[in-house]
C-alpha cells in the first residue's frame, strides 16, 4: 500500500482536492484533503458501499494536521443487537447529540498534528448501552 495509500478507499471531490504531498513539519509524506465543503471532499472505506470492514478491534486511531479548516470523521459500527449506528466527531459541533442511528459530538484539534483515539466500545456503550461487536466502515 506504500505507494497507494487509497488504493481500498474510495475517493469523492467537488471543489477541492485529495492530494499526497510533504509535510514540512515533520518532513513526511501525508494525505491532504480540503474542499470547500466537509460532505462533498472524503475518502471512505471500503470502496465498495455494499461490503464492510469487518474489524474486531475497538480502536480507531487517526494523525490529522489542524489546517483551521472544518474537520469531520465518521465510522460507522455494528452492534450487538445487530443494529449499525455511525459516530461523527467534528470541530465545529458544540454540543453531543445521540439519536437512535447516529451519535455526533464536538472534536477539539489542537494546532499543528494531532492523535486522535476513538475507543470505539466505550462510544457504543455510553451511547446505546449496547456492546460494539465489529467497525463497519470510515469516512
Amino acid at each position: 500500500i506504500g505507494s497507494k495509500p487509497l488504493q481500498i478507499w474510495d475517493k469523492k471531490v467537488r471543489n477541492g482536492h485529495i492530494k499526497r504531498i510533504t509535510d514540512n513539519e515533520i518532513q513526511s509524506l501525508v494525505l491532504e484533503i480540503v474542499g470547500t465543503n466537509v460532505s462533498t471532499t472524503y475518502i471512505t472505506c471500503p470502496a465498495d458501499p455494499k461490503k464492510t470492514l469487518g474489524i474486531k478491534l475497538p480502536f480507531l486511531v487517526m494523525i490529522i494536521k489542524n489546517l483551521k479548516k472544518y474537520f469531520t470523521f465518521e465510522v460507522q459500527v455494528l452492534d450487538d443487537r445487530n443494529v449499525r449506528r455511525r459516530f461523527r466527531a467534528s470541530n465545529y459541533q458544540s454540543t453531543t447529540r445521540v439519536k437512535p442511528f447516529i451519535c455526533t459530538m464536538p472534536m477539539r484539534l489542537d494546532d499543528g498534528w494531532n492523535q486522535i483515539q476513538f475507543n470505539l466500545s466505550d462510544f457504543t456503550r455510553r451511547a446505546y448501552g449496547t456492546n460494539y461487536i465489529e467497525t463497519l466502515r470510515v469516512q
